[in-house]
This record gives C-alpha cells, sequence and structure tokens, in this order.
C-alpha cells in the first residue's frame, strides 16, 4: 500500500487529477524514487536498467485503459534527470496522464528534467496529458525541463494537453514529432506565467507522409515581469497540411516573443501559422464590473476563461 504525506496527495491532485492511488497500470515517483508501480495485462511497466526511468509497453489492440506516470518532488535541493519511453502497439486507444508538481520549501532549486519518447504504431490513437504545478515558501526555485520526442506510424493519431498554470519558476519545453502518411498530431498547450518567471517552448514537427497533418495551438498569460517565448515549427515533406497559433494575453510588464516557422519542401505542402498578443480589452472588465464583479475578479474571470 503506498503511503502519502498532505504535501504529496495535493501535489498528485493538482498534476494529474489522483484522489487515490489509480486502478490499471501505474508508476508514482517521489523525489528520485518509485513510490509505486503497477502494470496490467496489457501495459507493462518496467524500470530501466541503464539510467533513471520506465519503459511502458502498451499491446496492440488495447483499447480503454491508462497510464498514470506522476512525479512529485518536496526535497529542496533535489535535481533529476528520468527517461521514460512508450511503445505503443498497432490499433490501440489509450489515455496516458503525467505531469510534476515540485513542492519547494527551502533554499536550494529543485529541477525535474522529464525527456519522454513515444512510438505510436499504425492507426494507435493516444490521449496525452502533462501538467506541470509549483508551490513552496522557499527560495529555491522549482525548474520543469520536459522534453517530448514523438514519431508517429502511418494513419496514427497523438493528442497533446500540455498545461502550465502556477508555480513553475523557469521551463524550457522542447517537443519534436516525425508524421508518417495520414499520421494525426493535435496540440494544446495552456501556459501562465508570473513573477519573474521564465518560459520557453519549442516545437519542431515534421510531416512526412502524404496526408499528415498538424495542429498546434498555445494559449498563454503573462504577468507581472514574466517572460514566455513560444517558438513553432511546421516542415512539411509531403503532400500534407500543418496549422501552429499563439494567441496569448500580456499583462503588467510581461513579455512574450513568438517564432513562426514554416518549411515547405512539397508543393502540395499546406502550412499556416498565426500569431496574437494583446492586452485584456478595457470593455470586458468594465461588462463584468457592471455585474458586481471588482476590477480584480473581473480579470480573473477572462483569464480562467481564456485558459479553459
Amino acid at each position: 500500500m503506498i503511503k502519502l504525506d498532505e504535501i504529496q496527495k495535493r501535489l498528485l491532485r493538482e498534476v494529474a487529477d489522483l484522489h487515490k492511488v489509480p486502478e490499471g497500470a501505474y508508476n508514482i515517483r517521489s523525489n528520485s524514487e518509485a513510490l509505486g508501480r503497477q502494470s496490467t495485462a496489457n501495459i507493462e511497466i518496467t524500470p530501466k536498467t541503464d539510467v533513471s526511468g520506465i519503459d511502458i509497453h502498451i499491446k496492440p489492440g488495447t483499447k480503454n485503459e491508462s497510464v498514470h506516470i506522476p512525479v512529485v518532488m518536496t526535497q529542496s535541493g533535489l535535481k533529476e534527470v528520468v527517461y521514460n519511453d512508450f511503445y505503443i502497439g498497432d490499433d490501440a486507444d489509450v489515455v496516458i496522464v503525467a505531469g510534476c508538481g515540485i513542492d519547494n520549501c527551502g533554499p536550494g532549486d529543485s529541477e525535474h528534467d522529464g525527456i519522454h519518447r513515444f512510438f505510436v504504431g499504425k492507426n494507435a490513437k493516444i490521449k496525452y496529458v502533462e501538467k506541470h504545478y509549483g508551490s513552496g515558501t522557499g527560495t529555491g526555485k522549482r525548474i520543469l525541463n520536459p522534453g517530448t520526442e514523438v514519431h508517429q506510424d502511418e494513419n496514427s493519431v497523438v493528442e497533446m494537453e500540455m498545461v502550465q498554470i502556477k508555480g513553475v519558476d523557469d521551463t524550457v519545453r522542447t517537443t519534436t514529432a516525425e508524421l508518417k502518411a495520414g499520421a494525426k498530431l493535435v496540440v494544446r498547450e495552456r501556459l501562465m506565467t508570473h513573477g519573474e518567471q521564465n518560459a520557453v517552448s519549442t516545437y519542431v514537427v515534421t510531416l512526412n507522409g502524404e496526408g499528415a497533418t498538424a495542429d498546434v495551438v498555445s494559449r498563454s498569460v503573462a504577468r507581472d515581469r514574466s517572460f514566455q517565448k513560444f517558438d513553432a515549427k511546421i516542415v512539411g515533406n509531403a503532400a500534407c497540411s500543418g496549422h501552429t497559433e499563439c494567441d496569448s494575453i500580456i499583462m503588467d510588464e510581461g513579455r512574450i516573443l513568438a517564432v513562426p516557422g514554416l518549411e515547405a519542401n512539397n508543393v502540395d505542402a499546406a502550412l499556416v501559422h498565426e500569431a496574437a498578443i494583446g492586452k485584456i480589452a478595457g470593455e470586458q472588465i468594465v461588462k463584468l464590473m457592471t455585474l458586481g464583479l471588482t476590477e480584480a475578479e473581473a480579470e480573473e474571470q477572462i483569464i480562467n476563461g481564456f485558459l479553459r
């Protein structure tokens, strides 16, 4: 039986919506150690022998199952790099829930770098949810640097939800993907920074097969003196379609940099990039204030709706 203290329970609720040990396959990690691990008949989780991390093998045809692999850190000054590889069999359809929560109450920086590789079989479909969260009263930073590498076989579908709303001081997110014919990638990133926080998101998606599609959308809010950079590039090497979009709200003394990148190497590659950065419209705030909200409450309502 896994024993969790109250801080660990709170972090798991924030990053994985877990109120108890999940059913099905899971691997729960805390302060560089495995708290618990469970496989199922169709999903096998095994620890790596050469580096820190796990291998997750999902059998072909697996349906209606999930894998939870959350990480929590409560030890100040702890730094770790974890390598997780996912092998998704043909025709599988599963949900993978990851995420990391750091509660740092000390003077040392706490850092988790998670490197995830996905090998997605033909006609397989996965939904991948990754949430990042930081808390704690210490002066040490909460640092998260996720690296994601996706390899999609023919007619596979990958949906990725990347969320970072609170408490992470520095993050560099790097995502690369290669898609074969008929494969589809959908990414939805939601991000909010405040204080002196910095967040860099880099995406490079390569569409190698005919009919491959990619849709990468980021919605973000930069508050106080925080900085964000969204760097998204789509490479079209076949008759394919790709779309990237950055939609951001800037507040206070925040800074946002959007860097579009489109590379068409085929006459039938249809690629589009959109970017919009602006402040909250004054009439929106006034309208909500007429309903009885304070100005601060009106701002929060608008931001919550924008990032939903």
